[in-house]
């Protein structure tokens, strides 16, 4: 299937490393300009380099997601050069890892506001114009975490969980406007985020998958790039969940 892109405009957010860099090299294959969005500069700058060397077009825009003062500058910038973002990708996401009687007032805001907040600040301030174009496609990445629950991940559960829930009143609110809105959840994907663990948790928690492996960014990506086609016109308030069978 070619999939069908008009000139559109993508902003994804953590584009600097792992899922969110192959969600934009992907949307950038396909045509899209990408704006690659991390707190690093010279992570989402790399990102943007190299999809231009491959001759697609990207801009790197760093800023901290969590904060919403910078998160409506930078998207107010955007809107100065562009008539209107269409694509938006909520990628964004950190993990900050302990049991909840142990788990910090740090751990817990610092894990909601990346991880959920951030789809609110960037969603609103991105909004209005693709409202009036009445086309868009806002895609969440939210986690089977969300879905299912995961010792010692209150925060980012509860995060993702929240993202879910933001999805489906998003495609509820924007339906009237010709904007879906969905989320994918993705399972146990090999980032360098997972790499950092010991090797006896990846065996085991790929013991645990149907398809006894951990999934690939690639993976996301293609998924993302779908809903965020033409093709994906009749499809809003879902959650799509690439995990290779775990917790069916």
């Amino acid at each position: 299937m070619n999939l069908t892109f008009k000139n559109r405009v993508a902003f994804v957010s953590g584009a600097g490393r792992g899922i969110g860099r192959e969600i934009a090299i992907k949307l950038a294959e396909e045509g899209c300009r990408v704006i690659c969005v991390s707190k690093n500069p010279s992570s989402c700058g790399r990102v943007a380099e190299e999809i231009k060397a491959s001759g697609a077009c990207a801009e790197a825009l760093p800023f901290d997601v969590s904060k919403p003062d910078e998160c409506k500058s930078a998207c107010d910038a955007v809107l100065k050069n562009y008539p209107q973002v269409d694509i938006i990708v909520n990628n964004a996401g950190i993990t900050r890892d302990n049991l909840l009687m142990r788990m910090s007032d740090e751990e817990w805001n610092d894990v909601i506001s990346t991880n959920l907040s951030s789809a609110f600040y960037i969603t609103r301030n991105l909004i209005r114009p693709m409202m009036r174009n009445r086309w868009g496609r806002i895609i969440n990445i939210a986690s089977i975490s969300g879905e299912m629950g995961n010792a010692g991940q209150a925060n980012y559960s509860a995060a993702k969980a929240g993202l879910i829930g933001f999805t489906k009143t998003l495609a509820r609110e924007l339906a009237p406007r010709n904007i879906t809105a969905n989320a994918v959840a993705p399972g146990f994907i090999e980032t360098d985020m997972t790499a950092a663990l010991p090797r006896e948790i990846m065996e085991a928690a790929k013991a645990n998958i149907p398809l006894k492996r951990a999934g690939q960014p690639a993976d996301i990506a293609g998924i993302v790039t779908y809903l965020a086609s033409e093709e994906s016109n009749y499809i809003t308030g879902q959650v799509i969940s690439v995990n290779g069978g775990l917790g069916m």
